[in-house]
């Protein structure tokens, strides 16, 4: 049962958290994939009015410090800056854009396109934009580098063409991939109308009085946990942050950034 007294305060680019350095902001990137063009652009608006770092995060997402502004919104020059490197595609739905996906092509299946349905999905519906922005769906490849997220909503691949669903701390039901994304979506929406308004609202699904579906048995092709993406040649750490310089180094046109505050250049363009 839900404890919650107010809702949650997850920052975003519209509503920026009042740090003592500044105003944070957090960009939510979809399974962690950005273009380089887009970092550098923010690389210069942090370096013009922040802390001079692009920040990694451990959803994959990133974040900007040190921004001037009132206590509840960017300076308008600081916000159309960002505005303009194309991170904000859906303003209304900035916050729910939680979609953490296993980074690069290794695993069982390719979950960009379920990742990108998914995106388009959420922003279509209005009611999910009450959800809380720490609210998190995980799609693990079927390596298993994901399994242990914690998540309100997920998949792992079993193989190429199926999943099986994560809901809260259970398992829901096997589905085919190319319906996976829609199944996640309805279950977010079911959860977006049973949570209810106001201040005690559930974050999570698992804060619900009772499954927000019925739990099923972990199908017997789910993969073991596995360690996280190594660091290399390819997969590159920035626990303290992106400089100018290390975006101008960034050897591809797209990168994904990773759950352990990394930088992963795809393999055909490293």
């Amino acid at each position: 049962m839900s404890l919650r007294t107010r809702g949650d305060l997850c920052p975003g680019a519209l509503r920026p958290w009042p740090a003592p350095d500044g105003l944070l902001v957090r960009l939510r990137l979809i399974g962690g994939v950005v273009p380089t063009s887009s970092l550098l652009a923010l690389s210069s608006i942090s370096a013009s009015y922040g802390d001079g770092l692009v920040h990694l995060t451990s959803r994959a997402n990133l974040q900007l410090r040190g921004l001037p502004g009132s206590t509840s919104a960017l300076d308008p020059a600081v916000l159309a800056a960002l505005v303009s490197t194309g991170l904000l595609p859906c303003p209304t739905h900035e916050l729910v854009r939680n979609v953490m996906v296993s980074p690069g092509p290794f695993g069982r299946a390719d979950l960009g396109p379920v990742a990108a349905s998914l995106d388009e999905l959420l922003c279509a519906d209005p009611v999910l934009a009450s959800l809380s922005g720490r609210f998190l769906f995980v799609l693990d490849d079927g390596r298993g580098d994901l399994l242990e997220r914690e998540c309100d909503l997920g998949l792992v691949a079993l193989s190429p063409s199926e999943a099986q669903l994560r809901v809260g701390t259970s398992f829901g039901p096997v589905v085919p991939l190319s319906s996976a994304a829609g199944a996640l979506a309805e279950l977010a929406h079911a959860f977006a109308v049973r949570r209810g308004a106001g201040a005690s609202a559930p974050w999570h699904v698992a804060e619900l009085d009772s499954p927000l579906v019925p739990t099923v048995d972990p199908d017997p092709r789910l993969p073991s946990p596995s360690a996280p993406l190594p660091f290399g040649d390819t997969h590159l750490p920035f626990p303290e942050g992106l400089t100018h310089d290390d975006v101008l180094a960034l050897s591809a046109p797209t990168v994904v950034v990773t759950p352990w505050r990394g930088v992963l250049i795809p393999e055909e363009t490293a």
